[in-house]
C-alpha cells in the first residue's frame, strides 16, 4: 500500500504542469543548425510531495531512487514503434535525447528534451511533429524502471503552435483552437494551480549566431548585442492572453 500511495503521489506531482518550471531554449548556429532544448524542473513538485508524504513512505527505496541518465529516443523506442516510423520520423528520433536527473530526497527532478536540426526545414518540421514522437508510453514500454515519467504529457502544449522557419526568420503563431482544447484537458489543473498561489512559468530563449533585426512582440527582451531574445510569462497570463508567446523574428 505504501508504494501504491507512493507512486499515485509521483505521478500526480510529475504531470501536474502547474509544478514544472519550462524553459524552451534555442540556439541557432551560422552554419544553419540549431539545438533545441526542452528544460522541465519539476523540482517544485518533488518539495510539495515531501510535505505529503508520511515518515515511512518517505523511507522507502522507492523515495531514494536516484537517476541521473541519458537515452537516445530512437533507441528508447520498442521495435514494433520503430518498425512503424517514416524515414525522416527516424531520423528525428535518431538525432533527439531525453534526459532524466532525479534524487527525490533532494528534491531534484528534472527532465531535458534535446535535439540537432542540421537545417531551417528540418527544424521546421521537428517543432510540428515533436510532440507526437516523444511517445513516452512507448519509450517506458521498452523502460519499465522510467515509466513514472510522462514527458509527452509536459510538451503536449506545443502541438498549439504554427511554425514557420527559413534561414533569417523565426515565426511561431497560436492556434487557438487547438489551445482551447489542451485547455479543456488541464484547466482544472491550472486553476488548482492558482488556488494554491502556484505560478507556472514558461520561458522561452532564442540565441542567434547574428543580430536580430525585428522582433513582433512588446515583451520579448533583446539583449544588448542584439543576438538573444527572452520571452517570458506563465501559464495564468497565457490562458488570458494566447497571443502572449506568438513570435516573428527577422534576424
Amino acid at each position: 500500500m505504501k508504494k501504491l500511495y507512493f507512486f499515485i503521489i509521483l505521478f500526480l506531482s510529475c504531470t501536474l504542469t502547474s509544478c514544472v518550471d519550462i524553459v524552451e531554449r534555442y540556439n541557432f548556429k551560422a552554419n544553419g543548425t540549431c539545438d533545441v532544448i526542452y528544460d522541465f524542473d519539476m523540482s517544485r513538485a518533488v518539495a510539495i510531495l515531501h510535505n505529503l508524504l508520511s515518515d515511512s513512505v518517505a523511507a522507502t527505496p522507492q523515495f531514494a531512487m536516484v537517476k541521473d541518465t541519458v537515452m537516445n529516443l530512437y533507441s528508447a523506442l520498442p521495435d514494433s514503434t520503430q518498425n512503424k516510423m517514416s524515414k525522416d520520423e527516424m531520423k528525428l528520433t535518431q538525432s533527439s535525447n531525453l534526459a532524466i536527473n532525479m534524487n527525490l530526497k533532494q528534491s531534484r527532478m528534472k527532465v531535458s528534451i534535446r535535439h540537432q536540426s542540421d537545417s531551417p526545414a528540418e527544424l521546421e518540421y521537428y517543432l510540428q511533429q515533436m510532440s507526437k514522437l516523444v511517445n513516452y508510453d512507448q519509450i517506458g514500454k521498452k523502460n519499465r524502471n522510467l515509466n513514472m515519467f510522462n514527458a509527452q504529457q509536459l510538451i503536449a502544449g506545443q502541438e498549439c503552435y504554427a511554425y514557420q522557419v527559413t534561414s533569417s526568420k523565426f515565426i511561431r503563431i497560436i492556434d487557438k483552437a487547438k489551445f482551447n482544447a489542451f485547455l479543456k484537458k488541464t484547466g482544472s489543473t491550472f486553476a488548482m494551480a492558482k488556488a494554491m498561489l502556484i505560478e507556472t512559468p514558461y520561458k522561452v530563449v532564442l540565441n542567434f549566431a547574428k543580430p536580430v533585426k525585428k522582433i513582433d512582440n512588446k515583451y520579448a527582451v533583446l539583449s544588448a548585442d542584439r543576438k538573444q531574445v527572452t520571452l517570458q510569462t506563465n501559464m495564468d497570463e497565457l490562458i488570458k492572453n494566447p497571443a502572449l508567446m506568438n513570435l516573428r523574428i527577422d534576424f
